[in-house]
C-alpha cells in the first residue's frame, strides 16, 4: 500500500472524524486520511482488487481481502489478533 499521489487537502466531517485528505495512488487504489481529534489520526485504502485496509488512531488495523478473509490486529496495548475466512 503506497501513499496517495493525488491528494485533496479539503476536509469534511463524518461519524466522529474529519476527512483530511484523499486521492488515488499510481496503482489506482483510493486513499483517505482521517483526523479523530484528540484520539489521533488514521487512514484507509480501498483497493482495485476489492480489498480494503484501515489503520486506526489507537494502533489497531483491519484488513479485508474482498474474498472472505479478514484480519483485525488490536492496538499495541492489548488484545489478540483475529482473522476469519469463508
Amino acid at each position: 500500500m503506497t501513499e496517495s499521489n493525488n491528494s485533496d487537502s479539503s476536509s469534511s466531517s463524518s461519524g466522529g472524524f474529519s476527512y483530511t485528505g484523499s486521492g488515488t495512488n499510481s496503482q489506482g487504489n483510493h486513499y483517505c486520511s482521517r483526523d479523530y481529534g484528540t484520539a489521533g489520526t488514521g487512514y484507509h485504502y480501498s483497493n482495485t482488487d476489492g480489498s480494503y485496509y484501515y489503520s486506526n488512531p489507537n494502533g489497531s488495523t483491519y484488513y479485508n481481502d474482498g474474498n472472505g478473509y479478514a484480519q483485525y490486529t488490536p492496538p499495541p496495548s492489548g488484545g489478540s489478533s483475529q482473522s476469519s475466512s469463508k
